[in-house]
């Protein structure tokens, strides 16, 4: 691949790693590539975030292809999704600490199908306080850090359905097939409290975005060698 060819426009799969925000990915990438071809910049984007401690699927777009980003993120998602039950976090996943613990020892799987039941179709549902929606100018994330208390507006999502994989109680394992602006961690929440025990994000892959699936995206250690270029040297 020319540098003419990632100007002209490119859309790459990469395999998010875990712990990676979608953002050092993009900057990871266009390093690359300016290395490579000893650029001083080139444009390069994602179409649609994974938080950090989520891994899968994130297509880059590069130079004039940035400008379907829209279009990719628009695109039906799926999801492969682990929730603990018994427990809650002030950021719906791992990325804070359990601030409460409840018995869920009455849960039963029968409970659990018709919970999940209720959030398949046309929903509202409310983001994450940490999440990196923007409020009063500011990512909601970075106020919920420091403590402030944030108040988020809920939004029309549509979640076309969700599978059940595995329940090894406190966990069940769901895959979950959505669409835009869909967040899995307030998904998981909201099961919580509607089972009365209260859950959160332990795991989260994504595995589609429309038709593109993780099982064709390269590493970002791949897409390197992919353009002879050392990854150690970036």
């Amino acid at each position: 691949m020319t540098l003419e060819d990632f100007k002209n426009g490119q859309y790459l799969l990469i395999d998010k790693p875990l712990t990676w925000s979608s953002f050092a990915v993009v900057k990871r990438v266009r390093n690359i590539i300016c290395k490579k071809f000893n650029e001083k910049k080139i444009k390069v984007g994602h179409a649609g975030t994974l938080d950090p401690l989520a891994t899968g699927l994130l297509i880059l777009c590069t130079g004039k292809m940035t400008k379907s980003i829209e279009e990719f993120q628009a695109q039906e998602k799926e999801y492969i999704a682990q929730i603990r039950l018994g427990a809650t976090t002030p950021s719906f996943d791992g990325e804070t600490q359990i601030d409460k613990e409840s018995d869920y020892s009455y849960v039963t799987e029968e409970i659990i199908k018709n919970s999940i039941k209720k959030f398949i179709g046309d929903i509202d549902q409310i983001p994450p306080t940490f999440s990196a929606k923007y409020i009063d100018g500011e990512r909601a994330y970075k106020k919920a850090r420091t403590g402030e208390t944030v108040i988020m507006k809920s939004n029309k999502i549509k979640i076309s359905s969700i599978e059940i994989l595995e329940i090894n109680l406190p966990y069940v394992s769901i895959k979950v097939n959505c669409g835009k602006g869909t967040y899995i961690r307030s998904l998981a929440n909201d099961i919580g409290k509607d089972i009365n025990c209260g859950a959160y994000l332990t795991e989260l892959r994504r595995t589609k975005i429309g038709k593109f699936d993780v099982e064709n995206a390269v590493s970002l250690e791949n897409f390197a060698a992919q353009i002879n270029i050392s990854i150690i040297e970036q």
